[in-house]
């Protein structure tokens, strides 16, 4: 890849996105554009699967949740400027990277066991959203 388009990549890079993994609950606060007005709708629900590009910035994940008895899911991109901020609600035990299995289950067996953590492990969880992740800058040279 060429440093201009590195330099462009690093431009877009959000810094205040949490660390994020299938089976975490969260909050996704997007803008929405109608016509003149700006608002932020909150799409809340599980991450059933973590999309890492070829370039940090290329990261998208999908969101799943039940609405009026229907499965909804939306793919977000994670460092897209129409997403205001990511809050970690809950955080679950899962063994895979993809939880697709759970497009096919309705009721209890939809439901994933929360992780036990402590207070503690879950503050890092969180914290994790206010800190910077390094970012890789390149340098132009001409």
């Amino acid at each position: 890849m060429t440093g201009a388009v590195l330099h462009a990549q690093a431009e877009r890079y959000k810094k205040n996105r949490p660390e994020l993994r299938p089976g975490y609950t969260v909050r996704v606060h997007e803008r929405i554009k109608e016509g003149e007005k700006e608002r932020v709708q909150i799409f809340e629900g599980l991450v059933i699967g973590v999309h890492q590009g070829s370039v940090p910035t290329d990261t998208t994940f999908t969101v799943r949740r039940i609405a009026s008895g229907m499965g909804v899911e939306r793919i977000f991109s994670l460092h897209s400027p129409m997403v205001e901020k990511i809050d970690v609600k809950k955080v679950a035990k899962v063994r895979r990277a993809k939880l697709n299995f759970l497009r096919g289950r309705a009721g209890k067996s939809a439901r994933l066991s929360e992780r036990f953590t402590s207070a503690e492990e879950f503050a890092v969880a969180v914290a994790k959203e206010e800190e910077a992740p390094k970012q890789e800058t390149a340098v132009v040279s001409e």
